[in-house]
């Protein structure tokens, strides 16, 4: 596998895979193959993130999730990263996930804020630096207050950011002065953690995106990224503006559940959701027909 900039340990583009299910509601690894080959050699991602929210996470079994980055991390051998998605509410349990995503194979590990409970900050501050201590891959902080219920606070980042395995920061908060502080004091590496944040953090120092839409857009995302990287700020801004029906539209409903009819829509098709998500209605599936033709997708 080839080094990457230490600047940017993920690359430029990452993806949250959704995970594939067959007809009977089992985990399909020959569907999880096939769409992880498409995502790096046609959509051009440097990491693909498994076991996410995106890969419904929440419903599927630590067997599973074993199962799923063992062969991911071998359909895409040294061509891109895998990071596997560890985060839960009880520490004990994101270190087990951790230990075992270690040990099929991953690259790295994305670990969500605590939800639910909402923990304090120095709560957070020891559940991180615990989780890190677990294995030797190097950490992303999936920092999403809207689902956790609680933000991981500029002064907590900027303490974590001295751990040595904690170097990066899936960014979902929405707060850039916030972030362009953390950017400005630290040596972590910011991800838009939405996919119409990609531009606006770019501009105050992050370096990529870890997308739901990217499963489409993923191409010209990347294009967008290297447009603004070499001063092509007008470039940008107009890819941008092209792909911002569909980084939006994927969130019409939750964003699984779009990426899968998207991706049944060009012929790759995945399967369903499992519950509590539902299949997209026909009406949803039409905007979204509409978001991809907008964004010339489809």
């Amino acid at each position: 596998m080839s080094t990457l900039d230490p600047t940017r340990p993920f690359g430029r583009l990452a993806t949250a895979m959704v995970t594939p299910f067959s007809v009977a509601g089992e985990i399909d690894l020959d569907a999880a193959v096939k769409l992880a080959k498409y995502l790096v050699d046609e959509q051009r991602n440097d990491t693909l993130v498994v076991n996410g929210t995106t890969g419904e996470s929440p419903t599927t079994t630590d067997g599973e999730k074993a199962d799923l980055v063992a062969a991911v991390v071998e359909a895409i051998g040294d061509r891109a990263r895998v990071v596997a998605g560890v985060g839960t509410f009880d520490t004990v349990h994101t270190v087990h996930l951790a230990e075992q995503a270690a040990k099929a194979g991953a690259h790295g590990l994305l670990v969500v804020t605590p939800y639910y409970s909402k923990p304090p900050q120095a709560g957070l501050l020891q559940h991180f630096r615990v989780v890190a201590d677990a294995t030797q891959l190097p950490v992303m902080i999936y920092d999403i207050p809207g689902r956790s219920g609680v933000p991981v606070a500029t002064d907590t980042m900027i303490e974590l950011a001295k751990h040595e395995q904690i170097v990066a920061v899936k960014d979902a908060k929405g707060d850039l002065a916030a972030s362009a502080r953390v950017i400005g004091e630290t040596g972590l590496a910011y991800y838009a953690g939405d996919d119409a944040m990609t531009l606006p953090l770019l501009s105050v120092g992050g370096v990529g995106v870890v997308g739901t839409s990217t499963h489409f857009s993923g191409r010209l995302t990347r294009e967008l990224i290297e447009a603004y990287e070499r001063g092509a700020v007008s470039e940008a801004a107009r890819l941008h503006q092209q792909l911002l029906p569909i980084y939006t539209g994927i969130f019409r409903t939750q964003g699984v559940i779009l990426v899968k009819a998207g991706l049944a829509l060009q012929g790759l098709g995945v399967g369903g959701v499992r519950l509590p998500l539902v299949e997209a209605t026909d009406h949803e599936i039409s905007h979204l027909r509409e978001d991809l033709v907008a964004a010339g997708l489809l």
